[in-house]
């Protein structure tokens, strides 16, 4: 059952669209299909947001630096899909970040998350070294495209190569955007582009014509 948001087009550049509801797998999956998502802090009610711009990558405009280039082609990191996702959105939840005085990973997006993975729409990019867990990303994907949502690493350039490995799918499995939320630099380093947000919704439209990928992708790559 699709559950029915207010209009994207209709909130201001800050992008926040609606208060409440619920995290279960239903309100989710509407969110992102309708270009929206959640993020909020312990203390807040849940907020959903669908900013302008939006920070979007095409899997072709990847830029890949020399010295990852050549990271990954030594074969530093070994590279999974789907084998921790819990393990890869907790440590993404005790990442400090200099912009956010707490984490919006809340234990309650974690299990939420989990869920959706679960049923197969949630997916981890992981880098392991040495058989232990060095970095990695969640998010989500629907039709061709895929909604990242965090990325952490304790060993460096891990998470980077992880990054590397969801575009490499992302261009095999012609995927048509990976969704990055907000503009960073080191995003736009790596060739994503701040979009209108209405130019993204009309790309979403079409993107989730495409068959979603459901279930686990461990054995696609």
């Amino acid at each position: 059952m699709m559950i029915e948001f207010p209009d994207p087009n209709l909130a201001d550049d800050e992008g926040l669209i609606a208060m409440g509801g619920e995290l279960t797998p239903e309100f989710l999956l509407s969110a992102y299909l309708q270009g929206i998502f959640p993020w909020f802090c312990d203390d807040e009610p849940i907020l959903w947001w669908s900013p302008n711009p939006r920070m979007v990558l095409l899997p072709g405009d990847f830029k890949v630096r020399k010295s990852l280039r050549q990271v990954f082609n030594k074969g530093t990191f070994e590279l999974r899909v789907d084998t921790a996702f819990r393990e890869v959105i907790t440590s993404c939840s005790k990442i400090k970040r200099s912009h956010e005085d707490e984490t919006w990973i809340t234990s309650d997006i974690i299990e939420a998350y989990v869920k959706l993975h679960e049923l197969g729409y949630a997916h981890s990019f992981e880098s392991y070294f040495e058989g232990k867990l060095a970095g990695g990303l969640y998010g989500l994907s629907l039709g061709n495209c895929f909604f990242g949502e965090s990325m952490f690493f304790s060993k460096a350039d891990a998470s980077k190569v992880a990054f590397y490995h969801l575009v490499q799918f992302a261009l095999k499995h012609r995927f048509a955007f990976i969704d990055a939320q907000q503009p960073t630099d080191h995003l736009a380093s790596m060739g994503a582009k701040p979009i209108p947000r209405k130019d993204f919704l009309e790309m979403l439209e079409t993107a989730i014509q495409e068959t979603t990928r459901q279930g686990k992708w461990t054995n696609l790559i």
